[in-house]
């Protein structure tokens, strides 16, 4: 099997582990940000075990999503091209930093359910950092793979624009990371905009990747002006 289906496999695994996991939680409950300690502690006191089956599928999920940033990498920048490469790494870089900030999400998660029913506001106001500012990264994941995948000709403008799009609500739901820490309310709704959205264009990449060919992108490139 080629390395592109491969990773187009992983990508698509990845979009479907990371519905699975919330299909796990949200149902039981699982505190949005800015939720009150008590709540929080309420829910990870009585859901300790949802919360590790959920946490065991993030292992995998870091290993798929790094497949897929390898995969859009190599696909992007094949030795005859060289329009494209370096926003192809920007959005890989960005994949690796949302591996590593959502280590902190689950380590949290983790520890709550592990000192529940004490756990502290500390540790709760921790998690939703990591939450918020990981749309951070996202967002740099999107762009780099969308002016990468456009520049080269490798995905559809309808699917650039949704890469835009959920990036510019992951980021603006980071930048105002301080007011969503606050309380729960309409802000959050950004981010899970963003989210979702983000859940689609990663799916749809893994469906263009399974389809590439090994060394030959057949789409013809956008021209430098028509993408930044």
């Amino acid at each position: 099997m080629r390395f592109s289906r491969i990773t187009g496999i992983a990508a698509i695994g990845f979009a479907a582990t990371i519905v699975g996991a919330n299909l796990i939680m949200v149902p039981a409950g699982l505190p949005l940000t800015g939720a009150p300690i008590d709540e929080v502690n309420a829910f990870y006191a009585a859901n300790g075990g949802i919360v590790g089956l959920a946490s065991a599928f993030t292992p995998a999920v870091w290993m798929l999503a790094t497949l897929f940033g390898a995969g859009a990498v190599a696909v992007l920048w094949p030795p005859e091209r060289e329009r494209g490469e370096a926003w192809s790494l920007v959005g890989f870089a960005g994949l690796l930093m949302q591996n590593l900030t959502f280590t902190g999400i689950i380590a949290t998660r983790l520890a709550l359910a592990r000192t529940a029913p004490d756990g502290t506001a500390a540790l709760w106001a921790l998690h939703d950092g990591f939450f918020t500012l990981n749309g951070t990264f996202l967002a740099i994941a999107l762009v780099g793979l969308s002016v990468a995948g456009l520049r080269t000709g490798f995905i559809r403008p309808w699917h650039g624009t949704l890469g835009f799009l959920a990036a510019a609500l992951q980021f603006t739901s980071a930048t105002l990371a301080h007011l969503v820490m606050r309380s729960e309310g309409p802000l959050g709704l950004i981010g899970l905009a963003g989210w979702l959205l983000w859940v689609v264009w990663i799916a749809v990449y893994g469906i263009a990747l399974v389809r590439a060919q090994n060394s030959l992108i057949s789409k013809t490139p956008m021209s430098s002006a028509e993408v930044p």
